[in-house]
């Protein structure tokens, strides 16, 4: 048997590794033969494990095909096979060669080149040469990589192909993973067990060179690998290839100021303000100060070394600041303009603040070139600002039930075709509504349908022609749904959204009547402070559905981590809610997929705006929605704050489109008069009395159809006029009540008209689309239930 252990040479180490037709190091990555003659190398190829038997035609023709190779390569220059090799790949393909030897003995070009590919694979798998990935690409031989894995560690390889399985890969994704071990094998001169990082890192980087992108299925390789105790990283590929947060002296060498002395400062006032800033914010503030600011000075005034910059100097820079300087838009208004300017004024400020504590700063605490007046304008802008957010909410608060109800509408249709789909044979025609559909499969030459995993389901539109893949087709479908809920009954930020998980729910039990309030705690993000918030029925509803979509085969929410691409860091891994499949892996929905749903289900609702565009809603959009929803329906302004997590009230107020400013402006003065008059007595702790009385409000919330929720110490505002009140929730026991008021609302008002009575209409109408519309919600609640109760398993957490 030929010996197998590898030529150690260093492998390159990074990832953005760009390879040429032979890679730089190539040349001296040679095989354990490299230096054996002909004859030699003939006599071990019969030694090989997936050589044919003794007396077998292809055995012959093998060896011919290895003869005339070995010819081939005798007649190139160099001083090694492995060399020669690259001359010869490089001089003339062997499709050219094998023809022109065909014609010179004249026998059937097809023969002739079976029997040199047969021989260039017996080469390879004694290793007398290691082939690029490009020649491997374009030799095309998917048996060769079937023999590698006989030939060298082929029971580490199938332990790989096991490890494949118990990751959840399924047919293409695991022989895709295979054939990616299989190339580094035969290229590195490595056996499967001593390959390293960098060797994947070097297939990357081929793989970026030659496609644009990384090859299928090396992820599922780097795993396998790790699985293995091949790799060592305790991490996966996409995390080990992450660049994490820069430093401070990183970020600013990035700008390459010439001025050391202005460089270190810069970097100390950085660290100075890191600590209190997420890293989004000080990266900004970072290429705002050294590169905006001081790289842009230096490059239009070399040799400059003083913050107290010349009112010449200083006048350029911010006339310069005022237009885009970059080429797609230069020339353009600069709308941050007033943004960098505080940034640098802020600057300026700080260091001679800090001056007086702090000696060290005296020397560069100089007169501040950014005028207050400068930045006047900064509230009229905010104010503008405030206004077109306010008429943005405007617009798009009117046809949010038109976005839920496309998004319902695709979740029921995709789901409907998905299991229509897998109940048909492949080949059969099957109809769904008004559209007929054909089930259908992969058609791969050379590849079976198995491959790529029996949990494809395809089905052609007869009629448009399209063949989406369904499974997908659905997830989106649902996770588009979820999102969209989910945003319109919390407010939520998309980053609080993505952070969500299976520890966040929990409970409440009132102590008089026992009944549990479910909660949903908010971790900390943008304010840096939690927040919990009540989960109405119907958010139970969707998170119940979310809950059971991703659940595993055990019944618990599967682990995954979140990478935070504004922080630069990788979570813990926890039972994320918003999770989902990808291949094999469970993947936390990024903020890049969240508006690429969002846009989708706008799409097929067909929502446009005034001027007859296609209507575009953000995250941040439902966030304000559910604001000004909120205190428009009664909630005070301060208590919606909470629920948002903001800590300024005027935060909230800028959210609330609805609200002028003379009623706010009342508010708070009617607030600072109250507090000034009431009595002490009324700041002290609560009496046994009172709390009982506090509690006994939410008993006596319990009304004919359902439950009041006004908050504790309001009135009623419909002077008991529920069926009208937008804080009436209907009991769904109640619908039957319920269908049975729309109907005497319905007699009365017949019996008005006929009377006369047109007032008595007027009222009665008013009532009677306040219960169609109670009737519509209660309806939807209920067919977005599940048939069966949902256990959602509120976590426990064990303390040690």
């Amino acid at each position: 048997m030929v010996a197998t252990s590898p030529v150690s040479v260093p492998a390159p180490t990074s990832p953005s590794f760009v390879p040429a037709l032979v890679a730089p190091d190539a040349l001296s990555r040679v095989g354990p033969i490299d230096g054996l003659p002909a004859s030699e190398v003939l006599k071990l190829l019969p030694r090989l494990r997936t050589w044919p038997a003794t007396g077998h035609g292809d055995a012959g023709k093998r060896l011919r095909g290895a003869q005339q190779v070995l010819d081939w390569l005798e007649s190139e220059p160099g001083c090694g096979w492995q060399s020669r090799w690259y001359s010869l790949v490089n001089d003339r393909g062997f499709r050219e060669r094998s023809d022109e030897l065909a014609t010179a003995q004249g026998r059937d070009p097809e023969t002739v080149r079976d029997a040199i590919l047969g021989g260039v694979t017996s080469l390879f798998l004694c290793r007398l040469v290691l082939p690029s990935y490009d020649f491997l690409v374009d030799y095309g031989a998917v048996k060769l990589f079937t023999n590698t894995r006989l030939e060298f560690s082929p029971a580490l390889f199938i332990q790989a192909e096991e490890a494949a399985e118990n990751r959840g890969m399924i047919g293409r994704q695991a022989s895709q993973v295979l054939a990616v071990l299989s190339k580094i094998v035969l290229h590195t001169g490595r056996d499967l067990g001593e390959l390293t990082v960098d060797d994947i890192f070097e297939f990357r980087g081929w793989g970026i060179g030659r496609y644009g992108r990384q090859v299928n299925g090396l992820h599922g390789a780097w795993d396998v690998l790790r699985d293995l105790g091949v790799l060592t990283l305790d991490q996966s590929l996409r995390a080990a290839l992450r660049i994490g947060q820069p430093s401070t002296e990183e970020l600013v060498a990035q700008r390459q100021i010439k001025s050391p002395e202005i460089r270190e400062l810069l970097v100390r006032y950085l660290n100075e303000r890191r600590p209190a800033m997420d890293f989004s914010s000080f990266r900004q503030l970072a290429a705002t100060l050294a590169g905006t600011f001081w790289a842009d000075i230096e490059r239009h005034h070399p040799g400059i070394n003083t913050l107290d910059l010349p009112a010449e100097v200083s006048d350029a820079w911010k006339e310069r600041l005022s237009f885009v300087t970059k080429e797609n838009r230069k020339g353009q208004p600069r709308k941050g303009r007033l943004d960098l300017l505080m940034r640098v004024r802020s600057f300026y400020l700080d260091i001679q603040e800090w001056a007086h504590e702090d000696a060290t700063w005296a020397p560069w605490a100089v007169r501040c070139p950014i005028r207050r007046s400068e930045i006047e304008g900064v509230s009229k802008r905010n104010r503008n600002r405030t206004a077109e957010i306010h008429q943005r909410i405007r617009e798009r608060l009117p046809k949010l039930p038109v976005l839920v109800a496309a998004a319902e509408r695709r979740r029921d249709e995709q789901a409907a075709l998905l299991d229509m789909a897998r109940r048909t044979p492949i080949g059969e025609v099957f109809e769904l509504g008004d559209a007929k559909y054909r089930r259908t499969a992969y058609k791969c030459e050379g590849r079976s349908t198995s491959q790529h995993g029996p949990e494809n389901v395809l089905a052609q539109n007869l009629e448009t022609g399209e063949t989406p893949e369904l499974i997908r087709a659905d997830e989106d479908a649902f996770w588009a749904w979820a999102i969209i809920e989910t945003f319109r009954h919390t407010g939520v930020r998309v980053e609080e959204l993505l952070e969500l998980t299976h520890l966040a729910l929990t409970s409440y039990r009132l102590p008089d009547t026992g009944e549990v309030v479910p909660l949903l705690q908010i971790v900390p993000s943008k304010s840096n402070e939690e927040r919990l918030l009540l989960v109405t029925p119907e958010l139970a509803s969707v998170l119940a559905s979310v809950i059971c979509r991703i659940r595993g085969a055990g019944g618990a929410v599967p682990l995954a981590a979140r990478y935070d691409a504004h922080e630069r860091t990788t979570g813990p891994m926890l039972p994320h809610l918003f999770q989902r499949r990808v291949g094999w892996r469970r993947e936390i929905v990024s903020t890049k997929v969240v508006y690429r749903l969002l846009n989708e289900t706008l799409l097929l609702s067909g929502i446009r705006d005034a001027s007859g565009s296609p209507m575009r809603y953000t995250p941040h959009d439902f966030r304000r929605i559910f604001a000004t929803d909120a205190v428009t329906g009664g909630l005070p302004v301060h208590i919606a704050a909470r629920i948002l997590g903001h800590q300024n009230l005027n935060t909230t107020q800028g959210y609330v489109a609805v609200f002028q400013d003379e009623l706010i402006r009342s508010y708070r003065s009617y607030l600072d008069s109250r507090r000034t008059v009431r009595p002490a007595v009324e700041y002290r702790e609560p009496t046994e009395e009172e709390w009982d009385e506090f509690q006994k409000h939410f008993e006596l919330r319990k009304v004919e159809l359902g439950t009041c929720g006004r908050p504790y110490g309001t009135p009623c505002a419909h002077e008991h006029s529920c069926i009208r009140c937008p804080m009436l929730r209907v009991e769904p026991a109640q619908r039957r009540r319920l269908e049975e008021i729309i109907r005497n609302l319905s007699d009365r008002i017949d019996e008005a008209r006929a009377n006369g009575w047109l007032g008595e209409v007027q009222g009665l109408q008013v009532s009677l689309e306040a219960a169609r519309t109670k009737l519509a919600s209660l309806d939807r609640l209920t067919r977005n239930r599940n048939q069966d109760p949902v256990e959602l398993g509120m976590p426990a957490i064990q303390r040690k």
